[in-house]
């Protein structure tokens, strides 16, 4: 009884501050207020702070937190344990057609040969060493740039 009666003196002062501002001509601002305002009402209104009230002061609720929490704890002891036995994440192997995960870049430098790193399709070496420009050439020529 305490708590809906607080609950509803806060959405009161709520709407009385945005009437200010609405009066102030803010009314955007009134109506985010206006709306922060009515949340506390509404809980009242919908029984949610009565049901809050009564499972906050209810020792089989929080029993069933506790069970919980010791299920979580349990949980994520278990998988910190196989994954320093492993030595790494743990991966699906049960699902068919599961691919392991590749240890090099499909593509990028690790897929160049030994010999070609570093050079371009010219072989002329890196970019400033006289790259084949020929093409862009003959197009910038084309368009009389």
């Amino acid at each position: 009884m305490l708590a809906e009666t607080i609950f509803s003196a806060v959405s009161a002062a709520g709407l009385g501050i945005a009437a200010v501002m609405a009066y102030r001509k803010r009314f955007l601002s009134a109506t985010r207020i206006a709306a922060y305002a009515l949340v506390p009402l509404g809980l009242v209104l919908t029984g949610a702070v009565e049901w809050v009230a009564g499972t906050a002061f209810s020792p089989v609720a929080w029993a069933g937190v506790g069970v919980l929490g010791l299920a979580w704890v349990l949980f994520m002891t278990s998988r910190a344990v196989e994954r320093r036995a492993l030595g790494k994440a743990p991966q699906d192997t049960t699902r068919p057609g599961a691919v392991p995960p590749s240890s090099a870049p499909a593509l990028g430098k690790a897929s160049r040969k030994p010999g070609q790193a570093g050079r371009s399709k010219g072989g002329q070496g890196t970019a400033g060493q006289g790259e084949d420009f020929s093409d862009i050439e003959a197009i910038l020529k084309k368009h009389g740039i």
